[in-house]
């Protein structure tokens, strides 16, 4: 066990970052950030930021050196720094998986090679997505392989003129295809396992996205208490048979006739996780300092119905490319139901996620429905 008083290394300045070191802080650990482009949102509230590219060996390895326990809120690092880091320090959660899931053929390779259930896929090769799409049918999606998050580096294809316009787009990069799945809904569970085995899962949450990026997080999910369940089961069993420490956010699709499918994996804190900050006995800020650090894990409930709703730069009010105004936070907070969490960015841009607000309610659809109403207010 690494105790509170020690300190955690965290690779990424993001607000993944900021979040675990507000969490971490509170349980009395120093928090040393790892950014190659900072200053941060991380970095801010850390007790400590080094900027350095990720292939400085040398601010690598003293940045290794000064903290007992090394995570990462970010998964686009190269494996050279982890190799680095590994060798000096405990990193959770290992590089291996995170060589699974920063590549979507990869991991797919590994859902289906463990026998998971996941979306019908293949391969294509320097972008070559025709024979694919044909092997697949239409519509299906194309995806790069690699550096793929909020909807960036994928398309859909619904026909011959969309197969000519990715392969021009695609051409030279390793892509995966996937079967396109006409779900009811798209879900996911965070699982949080420490090294001696002990797991717990958050309630599955129900996630509305909006131009592929999340829009709206909602627990619990409208689903059936059978399909929370085995939701729930298969994100401990895929996180057990990686070996993950740490966290494992399980993006699923719920097909019709009640069959899950699995999206995507993230060994980090999720987006779709943010409503346990204020809605949680235990957030999943806290569960992953708990889970890498070797602590007993928190309990993983709801203290009631929580939704979450993303803030992108969209809500600055904008004209000619220039932001000429901020949104009315008034208006969320002198709502007594709702908690805004802004991550420090200096500069919105459309698409770019600048904070979350969440909503708790009596039931779903009462904090469903205050939560779109004070967006729309923004």
């Amino acid at each position: 066990m690494i105790g509170p008083g020690k300190a955690i290394g965290v690779l990424g300045g993001g607000q993944l970052g900021r979040m675990f070191a507000h969490a971490a802080q509170e349980l009395g650990y120093r928090v040393h950030v790892y950014e190659p482009s900072g200053p941060s949102p991380a970095g801010a509230v850390a007790d400590r930021e080094t900027i350095a590219p990720y292939d400085d060996v040398a601010a690598l390895e003293a940045f290794a050196r000064s903290v007992d326990v090394v995570t990462y809120e970010f998964e686009n690092i190269p494996a050279g720094p982890l190799e680095e880091i590994g060798r000096i320090v405990a990193l959770h959660p290992a590089p291996g998986v995170l060589h699974v899931c920063q590549n979507r053929w990869r991991e797919k390779a590994w859902l289906r090679g463990n026998g998971f259930p996941h979306a019908g896929y293949a391969e294509a090769l320097e972008g070559d997505v025709g024979a694919a799409a044909d092997q697949l049918g239409l519509p299906c999606v194309v995806k790069t392989a690699d550096f793929g998050y909020d909807g960036k580096g994928q398309m859909r294809i619904d026909g011959p003129g969309d197969l000519a316009k990715a392969a021009a787009i695609f051409r030279g990069r390793r892509c995966v295809v996937e079967r396109w799945v006409d779900f009811e809904r798209e879900i996911s569970v965070i699982c949080a396992r420490t090294q001696a085995g002990e797991t717990r899962t958050f309630p599955v949450s129900e996630n509305i996205h909006t131009n592929h990026i999340l829009d709206v997080s909602i627990v619990p999910a409208r689903i059936p208490a059978s399909v929370e369940a085995e939701a729930r089961d298969l994100a401990v069993r895929i996180t057990e048979k990686l070996g993950v420490v740490g966290l494992l956010a399980v993006e699923m699709f719920l097909e019709p006739g009640g069959v899950l499918s699995v999206n995507e994996l993230a060994p980090r804190p999720h987006n779709s996780g943010h409503w346990s900050i204020d809605g949680g006995e235990t957030s999943q800020f806290e569960q992953h300092v708990r889970a890498v650090c070797g602590l007993p894990l928190g309990p993983s409930g709801a203290r009631g119905p929580t939704v979450m709703v993303n803030i992108l730069g969209d809500a600055w009010t904008w004209r000619g490319g220039q932001v000429t105004g901020e949104p009315d936070w008034s208006a969320i907070l002198a709502e007594p139901a709702a908690r805004l969490h802004l991550y420090g960015k200096p500069n919105p841009r459309p698409g770019r996620k600048m904070g979350h607000f969440t909503v708790q309610g009596a039931d779903v659809e009462a904090a469903l429905a205050l939560a779109r109403a004070l967006k729309s207010r923004l």
